[in-house]
């Protein structure tokens, strides 16, 4: 893959390109993959979920992946992740080798996975307490996030006390209350209504723009993908490999009147057309 930046194209009054290399200097690497394929045994037979997929992500990079039901994304993620071994390819992560679950990234899943019995605050330190750091300094770091997301005050609230956006916010502090560099995100805000993902999409925004941290998103939203973006890495249906890999030349920070913005629609529009021309979108009256 080439390691320039990838271009859209895309400029006010001109139609959907395809997605082409620009060179130029970029951040150091964090994150590579190459040639990733992996096989599940199920009763029926082997279902092969990825089919040789290959990504590089630049240090403070947001980068969404973007595909149908099926295609490997949580896959992709989990192997990244050294959740889940690939059976074949390389992985490398801060210039390691993935051969086991990595400790330098924060996961959030599509569930919150609170632990019912703790408060917010406990909630958000279990990851200090996991790794043993010094929880004077994670508390403050706790409560910080809570903060940026706007949960001051719910410190002491027991999980069945909050709303489903609230909670999920919680999962993000506690995702980051150990500062890793790396976030990884499968499809966080897939479960709640539109109008609390709209403030998720402003909420994440605002702490990835804070932090600079590297992100890998995972979502099935083309809107979400394209707002959220330094780029859109499209995944062909299973087994999945990359079908394009779309830099979203936008200013930043981003708010949602931007999603009316002709530019903006031109990147949606242009996804879309890759869907539908890998027959996964058919429009018919």
């Amino acid at each position: 893959m080439d390691r320039g930046r990838w271009r859209s194209g895309l400029r006010p009054g001109e139609g959907s390109q395809v997605t082409k290399p620009t060179p130029g200097p970029v951040a150091p690497l964090v994150v590579t993959a190459r040639g990733l394929t992996k096989t599940f045994s199920t009763r029926s037979g082997p279902v092969t979920a990825l089919g040789g997929f290959d990504l590089d992500v630049a240090d403070g990079e947001f980068v969404s992946i973007l595909g149908p039901s099926g295609c490997g994304k949580t896959t992709t993620l989990s192997i990244i992740g050294g959740l889940v071994p690939a059976s074949s390819g390389e992985v490398t992560v801060l210039g390691k080798r993935v051969t086991s679950p990595v400790t330098d990234t924060g996961i959030v899943f599509q569930r919150d996975l609170l632990l019912p019995w703790r408060t917010v605050l406990a909630n958000v330190l279990l990851q200090g307490e996991i790794r043993r750091l010094p929880m004077a300094e994670q508390a403050d770091r706790a409560r910080a996030l809570l903060q940026q997301v706007g949960l001051e005050g719910f410190e002491n609230k027991l999980p069945q006390e909050l709303s489903g956006g609230m909670r999920q916010r919680v999962a993000i502090c506690r995702a980051l209350v150990h500062n890793p560099p790396i976030l990884l995100m499968d499809e966080p805000f897939g479960a709640l209504d539109a109008m609390t993902r709209d403030q998720m999409n402003l909420d994440i925004q605002r702490v990835w723009h804070a932090s600079r941290k590297t992100v890998l998103f995972v979502t099935h939203s083309i809107i979400e993908a394209v707002f959220l973006s330094d780029r859109v890495v499209v995944m062909s249906p299973r087994p999945g490999t990359v079908r394009a890999d779309v830099a979203i030349d936008l200013p930043r920070p981003r708010q949602l009147a931007i999603r009316e913005d002709a530019v903006f629609t031109r990147y949606t529009r242009h996804i879309r057309e890759m869907f539908q021309q890998m027959g996964l979108l058919r429009e018919e009256v």
